[in-house]
Formats: structure tokens, C-alpha cells, sequence
């Protein structure tokens, strides 16, 4: 998507040789137009896919999804990081790790809001080691439920979350791929890679 590797380009911030901070729009302040846009791309992508439900992690995830979920017309659960006294103990959990954070978050569903009936899309703002999209894929599994598909916004193809997700034959969708970081730049992957 040449709109957001615009973005990426002009207000992201590459930190260290594996961080890019793009705050300015994406997991802090929120453009909302370009979350839109990206909804559309999403769902121009998956829209034969029969998805009925899109699913999330707090808190980065949710604008594009949610914008996802008004271009499909289907509902948007996000998986809660923190369990709070409004959750019952009747839920779906799973261990994910946080590469930027460097902890690990245990993320929980209501066992209410997902089912062996919905058809999945998973939609995350990065892509790196995998970790949220695997622990997302252990609570659809234990619902009974189906992964249909995964949306990316931001893929670090230069980590190890895509080669994970390819191995099992899911399919994905990165709107950014960045192959690289090089004198503090981000580097895209080409178009037909």
C-alpha cells in the first residue's frame, strides 16, 4: 500500500537495527483516514473469504480492524491483555510475548464473543516474531473456530513471523513489508516478492 509506505517513510522512526516507531499515526496517535483506507485494502483482499468475525490484541490492533470490521460488516473482538473485573473466568486465553515490550502478555476472550461458527481474519499492526498471531490462532483453535486469513499493516519480513505463518499454509496479507533497516531507513520489500 504506497500511502502507508509513504507514511512509514516520512513520520516512522527506525530504532536500534529491529524498532520502528510509527506513533504519529498507527499505535498512538491514530490517523483515522488512513486507517480507512487500510480497512479497504484489507477487505478487497478477503472479501471471498467468508469471514464473519475479525480478531485482534489490544491496543494497536484495533483501529485498523476495527475499520476492517465496518468494511466487512462483521463484528471486531480484541483479545485483552490484562484481565479486569468485568471478565468472567469463562474465557479463551493464550501466552503471547511482546517483542518491543520484551514481556509476556497473557490475552484472554470471552468464551461469548467467539465460536466454532465464526470464520476468522485476524488483523495486527505488526508482523514480527509471530507471537500475537500465534497466541490469536491458540484461542481461535480452542473455540473451534476457523483462521481464514491474517492482515497485516507492518511486516518485518526480516524476522522470523512470516516464514512461521507461510509454513502453515494460511494466508496472509502485509499492506508494508520492510526487508530491512539500513543507516537508520526503512528498506521495502519489492512488489513481487
Amino acid at each position: 500500500m504506497n500511502e502507508l509506505e509513504e507514511r512509514i517513510k516520512t513520520d516512522g522512526r527506525v530504532l536500534g537495527k529491529d524498532v520502528l516507531k510509527v506513533d504519529s499515526f498507527l499505535n498512538h496517535q491514530v490517523d483515522p483516514m488512513l486507517m480507512e483506507k487500510m480497512g479497504e485494502e484489507f477487505y478487497n483482499h478477503f472479501k471471498d473469504s467468508g469471514i464473519n468475525k475479525i480478531l485482534t490484541v489490544e491496543s494497536s490492533g484495533i483501529a485498523p480492524a476495527v475499520m476492517t470490521g465496518l468494511k466487512f460488516q462483521v463484528p471486531v473482538v480484541f483479545a485483552r491483555k490484562h484481565k479486569s473485573v468485568t471478565l468472567t473466568d469463562d474465557l479463551y486465553t493464550s501466552e503471547v510475548y511482546s517483542f518491543t515490550k520484551k514481556t509476556t502478555n497473557h490475552i484472554s476472550i470471552d468464551k461469548r464473543y467467539l465460536s466454532s461458527s465464526d470464520k476468522v481474519l485476524i488483523i495486527d499492526d505488526f508482523l514480527a516474531n509471530g507471537q500475537a498471531v500465534n497466541g490469536l490462532n491458540t484461542i481461535i483453535e480452542d473455540a473451534g473456530a476457523t483462521l481464514a486469513g491474517i492482515g497485516i499493516v507492518i511486516e518485518k519480513s526480516f524476522q522470523k513471523g512470516r516464514q512461521m505463518i507461510d509454513k502453515t499454509g494460511t494466508p496472509i496479507y502485509s499492506l508494508a513489508r520492510i526487508k530491512a533497516f539500513e543507516n537508520g531507513q526503512v528498506v521495502f520489500e519489492e512488489e513481487d516478492d
